[in-house]
């Protein structure tokens, strides 16, 4: 079986591509995958891997904002990581997330994400910690808002910014559904 890496800007996406990532995160998150997780997917890197039956896996990397110890950070935060259901178990989410961490250890002061508890195993395989300290979100409303729900299943990989305090909350920036 053949195995094809490519990386590419949202931009540079046609849209089969596009249509085809779509379907793969529906069929993946079985029903659980909304627009707005679609939308927060985009404007960044994606990884996505081919086989010979087409695309196999996928994952993205955009650009938020986070706040750490007084200073505002560029997150490299990544999302919409999926395999599809006869490709998993073979290596091809490593292979998304080697090609997503390439850009964020280059690119970015910090990686972070949110894992479920089937991902958090391969994260934390990578080098990812679960982030000990507590997670906020800075909204338009309310300003700054604890989000005790994400603590735990926060994971950060240090990179241009070096090892981060977790004496120091993590104040995400605000996007529309799920703030992580």
């Amino acid at each position: 079986m053949t195995i094809r890496v490519r990386t590419a800007h949202t931009a540079d996406l046609t849209p089969a591509e596009l249509d085809a990532v779509r379907g793969l995160l529906d069929a993946a998150f079985e029903g659980d995958f909304g627009d707005e997780d679609w939308d927060h997917g985009l404007g960044g890197m994606h990884a996505l891997v081919h086989d010979d039956s087409g695309l196999a896996a996928h994952g993205a990397v955009v650009m938020r904002r986070v706040r750490h110890g007084g200073r505002w950070l560029r997150a490299g935060y990544v999302e919409n990581v999926a395999v599809r259901a006869g490709a998993r178990r073979g290596g091809l989410g490593g292979r998304v997330m080697a090609e997503l961490e390439r850009v964020v250890d280059r690119a970015y002061d910090l990686g972070t994400l949110s894992a479920s508890d089937d991902g958090a195993r391969l994260y934390s395989s990578r080098g990812w910690e679960p982030w000990p300290g507590r997670v906020h979100a800075l909204s338009p409303r309310d300003g700054i808002v604890r989000l005790p729900e994400e603590e735990g299943s926060t994971y950060v990989r240090t990179a241009l910014a070096g090892s981060l305090d977790p004496a120091h909350e993590l104040v995400l920036d605000w996007r529309d559904g799920d703030v992580l």
